[in-house]
């Protein structure tokens, strides 16, 4: 018995819980062999090294060694459901996740959970739990993996239910064998340390006989050995090599299928190759009865779980369709299942499957498995499948009309004595109309059949009278009928070929016009909205998108077909789609997981993460086909590129929003180290003057210097009042909150200020009749009209003149102030609103060092979502024009 190594398994425990968990498996060939007790026995030597190590679920089978182990250990309660009125006890799956221990140990990894339980195997609360960053310590034997069951089946005569998938087995970090030999394990049995004595005596008997024992161990070490043969060929060459290989295997509704699928499972494991499991959709499939359909869906789970990307095909030879599908595909081995045929006519005319893929195909590898063991809860349809067609009156109208019309034009032209093939040929023609307009064979065959009947009766003499045909007829009749039928097949066949092809032809026309029209649709509510129109089109069922895990809050977008929809939006189905969230998955209806809940949820993935969730409803267990599921499939990742799109848009957007309050702050520091240096040295300069030469200085002198500290130092206020607007400013989103403000009250507050430092200021108002209300931060837009109002008040000439005017243009309000200066020199146009100029002395906008005003003033309206402008007025001056949305919600002013 091989002991773990407690380093890798701690290291694995101290990982980010961020991280998926680590998984090891205590591996062996049957129960009894000590997988338990080794489990046991290593988790408590990893509580002494300081691990949390918690019993999730331990089959003890009431041995006193385990029992013994057990009482060493914490042990999570475990749940108490009732199941046909008897009270069982399950594995807590909640309660391990709200726990969240270091590790874990669940015994028996293959065990069916009781109905109703959220997922159907434990395999699969494993799975969530290592999602959730929890180490898992479990147990499994050899018969339990999925690949291996017809093996095991054919070793012991015993069918295995409970199977693990063989990706759980290969997910692992470690894999620790644990071995005895047969002849031990037999003396434990016999013993009663395994089950009770009278279980012990009727197992070694049937299963646990020496011989079994030992094929089965047998197995084990192999399937240990590729295990580590494949961890040491990971880096070879070798593995790159055989990464060339691509498999396909053949499937069907037949349950010997799924012997196809393990044996073509365990052929591309062994060949680190990909593998593909194709099933072809012959007409005669709309004819399947119920069983077999689920036959067919149960071995197309079966290829999924196991690995393989399923396909379906349309086709009436299977042989050439898979033929040119393998050549598409680059498939360089083939692998289908044989069953003993009985010998037939159809045997000397038709060459067999296999036969027929290696004429079509030379240089590829077919592998045949033969499916010896004839099932008896399988019998193969032995009806000719046009006879399972469901009766339809307006078929039977048609077929009996065109028969009826076909007589009357033949007896009209026996009445004529136009030639008698003629009749003939109008009988077939009917068969062919016939074939065409009406669903399936029966009706085509059934014409073509009565057709030689009311020939024989209607224009073969003795008229109206069923006699034995003359010899010169049997030709004639026969070979009537053959053309008959003949045509009436192949009229079918290429009926059904074109449904087929106007299906795909649809599909592929849904998939280009989704794709087209996300490319252009902008805004994550918009997507979800498309979205969720073409699903609730396509599959008319009702449909809900989530774009954010229900857990944080994200709330669904919902689009009902009909009344369903209500039992879609409950805290389950958001509790479903919230796992979905989590654990990457699908779950809900017709799945393992949640299958309880009324729609099923699909995870829509890009680059490993999960950017939303799409749910379709499936009320009355109305439940989607692999094709529906593959399709939505398809929809799910066109989605997931318009969605990963949008995000990296929102990004970019951030990033330039990042990147112009980086450079605002860059031109604020800029402006206040370049125009506070001439204030502060003229305050420096005046005060020192009047502190060292206080005795000799003249009184009018001094006068004028206190002035000039007086204003610089409310140059200096202004200055920090506009820095401090500027914080008001969303660090976010360099947006303002807005609230309807009247512009009566902004433009008259900014006047007053302004008047309170130029008192002979001449100053125009100029506003609408009617009261304006604009969306706006007023004390920002009051701080970029005192800006403006002051700028033209020191550009202006002696006795400066400000004009003031406020209008409404449609969804705008228009601010212009206007002065009777100088106007702006041509050499400042471009760089006016800019705080700070290289090379120059002073920027574009100041007066003795104006300072940042104009500069703040842009960025301000910037952040309304508005726009400002400015000009020369024509017989001097400037205007000052800046625009505010009325709806307070555009962004950007063209």
């Amino acid at each position: 018995m091989i002991r773990p190594e407690h380093d890798r398994l701690t290291q694995g425990t101290e990982s980010d819980k961020n991280e998926k968990g680590r998984l090891k498996i205590y591996f062996g060939y049957a129960a009894g062999v000590g997988k338990t007790y080794a489990m046991l026995d290593d988790a408590r030597e990893l509580q002494k090294h300081g691990v949390d190590v918690v019993i999730g679920y331990i089959e003890s089978h009431t041995r006193p060694e385990t029992l013994q182990l057990l009482k060493e250990l914490p042990v999570l309660p475990r749940k108490a459901e009732k199941y046909q009125n008897v009270e069982l006890t399950e594995f807590d799956i909640d309660g391990a996740l709200k726990r969240r221990p270091q590790l874990i140990i669940i015994d028996n990894l293959s065990h069916t959970n009781m109905p109703g339980a959220r997922n159907k195997k434990r395999y699969q609360d494993v799975e969530e739990l290592l999602n959730a960053g929890i180490d898992v310590v479990t147990s499994m034997s050899v018969q339990h993996l999925e690949s291996l069951k017809d093996v095991v089946e054919n070793i012991t005569g015993i069918k295995v239910r409970d199977t693990v998938p063989d990706n759980i087995f290969e997910y692992a970090d470690q894999i620790e064998l644990v071995d005895i030999e047969p002849e031990e394990l037999l003396f434990r049995l016999r013993t009663g340390k395994v089950f009770k004595e009278e279980q012990a005596d009727k197992i070694t008997q049937h299963y646990f006989t020496k011989e079994n024992l030992r094929i089965l161990r047998e197995l084990a070490m192999r399937k240990a050995a590729d295990r580590i043969s494949h961890d040491n060929q990971k880096e070879s060459h070798s593995s790159e090599k055989m990464s060339n290989s691509k498999l396909l295997v053949c499937i069907s509704s037949s349950p010997t299928s799924a012997k196809s699928i393990r044996w073509a499972s365990r052929m591309a494991e062994s060949m680190h190759a990909p593998w593909v499991a194709v099933y072809i959709d012959k007409e005669e499939s709309i004819f399947d009865r119920e069983e077999q359909k689920k036959a067919l869906q149960a071995n197309m789970e079966l290829a999924e779980q196991l690995g393989a990307e399923v396909v379906t095909l349309n086709g009436y030879d299977v042989a050439i369709t898979i033929s040119e599908y393998a050549r598409l595909s680059g498939i360089t081995n083939i692998v289908i299942g044989k069953s003993r045929n009985r010998k037939t006519i159809k045997n000397f005319f038709e060459m067999d499957l296999e036969d027929k893929l290696i004429s079509l195909m030379p240089n590829i590898e077919v592998h045949i498995i033969p499916n010896s063991n004839i099932l008896r809860y399988y019998k193969k349809p032995w009806k000719i499948s046009f006879l399972n067609q469901s009766f339809s009156w307006r078929d039977s109208i048609i077929t009996s009309v065109l028969l009826i019309g076909a007589s009357g034009l033949s007896l009209f032209q026996k009445i004529l004595n136009i030639e008698e093939h003629n009749v003939i040929l109008i009988f077939i023609l009917s068969v062919l109309i016939i074939s065409r307009v009406t669903k399936g064979y029966f009706y085509g065959i059934f014409a073509s059949i009565i057709s030689v009947i009311m020939y024989n009766y209607i224009f073969a003499k003795p008229y109206f009278a069923f006699t034995p045909l003359r010899k010169e007829n049997y030709i004639t009749f026969l070979i009537m009928l053959l053309v008959a039928l003949i045509t009436s097949a192949v009229t079918i066949r290429a009926k059904t070929q074109a449904i087929y092809a106007v299906d795909r032809e649809r599909r592929t026309e849904i998939l280009y016009e989704i794709n087209k029209k996300l490319l252009v649709t902008r805004g994550l509510e918009n997507i979800v909205q498309l979205t969720n129109e073409y699903i609730t089109k396509i599959f008319s069922r009702s449909a809900i998108i989530y774009t954010e895990d229900p857990d944080k809050g994200g709330a669904g977008s919902i689009m009902a077909v009909n009344e369903d929809i209500k039992y879609m939006d409950t805290d389950f189905e958001r509790q479903v789609a919230h796992w979905v969230y989590v654990n990457q998955k699908r779950a809900g209806a017709g799945t393992d997981t949640f299958s309880q809940a009324v729609a099923f949820y699909m995870p829509v993935l890009s680059q490993g993460n999960v950017l939303g969730v799409i749910g379709l409803s499936c009320l009355n267990k109305n439940y989607l086909t692999q094709n529906n599921r593959s399709f939505l499939r398809m929809i799910a990742s066109q989605v997931a590129m318009a969605l990963e799109r949008q995000r990296l848009s929102d990004e970019q957007r951030l990033i330039l929003i990042q990147r112009e309050k980086e450079k605002m702050r860059s031109n604020l520091l800029r402006a206040i180290s370049h125009d506070l240096r001439t204030p502060l040295t003229s305050i420096l300069g005046a005060s020192s003057t009047i502190l060292e030469n206080s005795e000799t200085i003249e009184k009018e002198t001094q006068n004028r210097l206190l002035s000039n500290i007086k204003e610089e130092s409310q140059w200096l206020i202004r200055m920090v009042e506009n820095l401090l607007s500027v914080t008001r400013i969303s660090e976010e989103t360099s947006e303002v909150k807005k609230t309807p403000e009247a512009v009566e009250e902004i433009v008259a507050e900014a006047i007053s200020r302004i008047r309170k430092r130029f008192k002979d200021s001449n100053i125009n108002v100029q506003v609408p009749k009617e009261l304006l209300f604009v969306p706006m931060d007023g004390i920002l837009i009051e701080q970029v009209l005192i800006n403006l109002i002051e700028n033209g008040m020191k550009h202006s000439s002696e006795n400066p003149t400000i004009d003031v005017v406020v209008k409404k243009d449609k969804d705008f309000a228009i601010f212009e102030v206007s002065d009777n200066g100088s106007g702006i020199k041509e050499e400042n146009f471009s760089c006016l609103l800019e705080s700070y100029v290289p090379n120059r002395e002073h920027s574009s906008d100041s007066s003795r060092g104006m300072g940042i005003g104009l500069s703040i003033c842009m960025s301000i309206v910037k952040a309304h979502g508005g726009k400002m402008e400015f000009e020369n007025k024509q017989g001097g001056g400037a205007v000052f024009r800046f625009t505010l949305p009325l709806d307070g919600e555009k962004n950007n002013v063209k």
